[in-house]
């Protein structure tokens, strides 16, 4: 299927490996002019190198600022932008009262006000050119908290909240907004807790892990000409892990 984004200019954060690495890969096989961005610039480049990026910015999303002007850096190299990937790296664990204040305020800029960074930048120029793809790659957390993931669980549900409020207030411009919550992903994250298989298997449904590109194969859709009626949504990518109804 072509999915009609082909010359289409696309910003990936959290593009360097895992998830984001993916579906910039995916992105890049569709025709859309990539870039990504991460924290360590040697891994940006070769994940660059690799997928064959347009080009790539260092950034470090619980620092004020860096979100939007990594935002600012691609539309004046590229004179606009047509999907942004908005992907954070999750926060630590923690139950409440062992995260501290400060802990709190680095999880908030990185999974909560990066976003809104980014979005700020990006919304008005999208709307301009009546085309715009976002996506936010998060968490099941967001709709089923997890055990010891507390900043997560609060942080992702809210920024699910306001998703839903700005992409109603955006679509009639040609500007979706959806949510990808991935469950547990075959990625360097998940590999590092050496979960056995038969604990995978009671875990998932599916009983086994996700893989990054099975994700990514679902983000290149939703940033497609042909789903420009999708919007507002949050879609879990999980293997059946959520137990909710809708």
């Amino acid at each position: 299927m072509d999915l009609g984004i082909a010359g289409k200019r696309a910003l990936v954060f959290g593009g360097s490996q895992g998830i984001g690495k993916a579906i910039a890969q995916a992105l890049v096989n569709e025709g859309v002019t990539v870039a990504i961005s991460a924290r360590n610039e040697d891994t940006l480049e070769q994940a660059a190198d690799e997928i064959g990026a347009d080009c790539f910015f260092s950034s470090d999303l619980t620092q004020p600022g860096q979100a939007a002007e990594v935002v600012r850096l691609c539309k004046k190299k590229w004179g606009g932008l047509d999907i942004l990937v908005n992907n954070t790296g999750g926060p630590a664990k923690g139950q409440f009262l062992e995260v501290s204040m400060e802990q709190w305020q680095q999880d908030y800029q990185n999974l909560w006000l990066s976003a809104v960074e980014a979005l700020h930048e990006s919304l008005p120029s999208m709307m301009e050119q009546n085309f715009g793809r976002v996506l936010m790659i998060t968490s099941i957390a967001a709709k089923e908290p997890l055990p010891g993931l507390t900043t997560s669980n609060g942080l992702r549900a809210g920024l699910a909240g306001l998703c839903k409020s700005i992409a109603t207030e955006v679509a009639a411009k040609g500007v979706t907004i959806n949510l990808l919550l991935p469950g547990y992903t075959n990625t360097d994250r998940i590999k590092a807790l050496n979960l056995a298989d038969e604990k995978i298997k009671d875990m998932v449904p599916a009983g086994r892990l996700g893989e990054p590109e099975e994700i990514a194969a679902l983000a290149a859709f939703l940033c497609s000409k042909q789903a420009g009626y999708i919007t507002s949504q949050s879609i879990a990518v999980d293997g059946g892990v959520l137990k909710g109804i809708s």
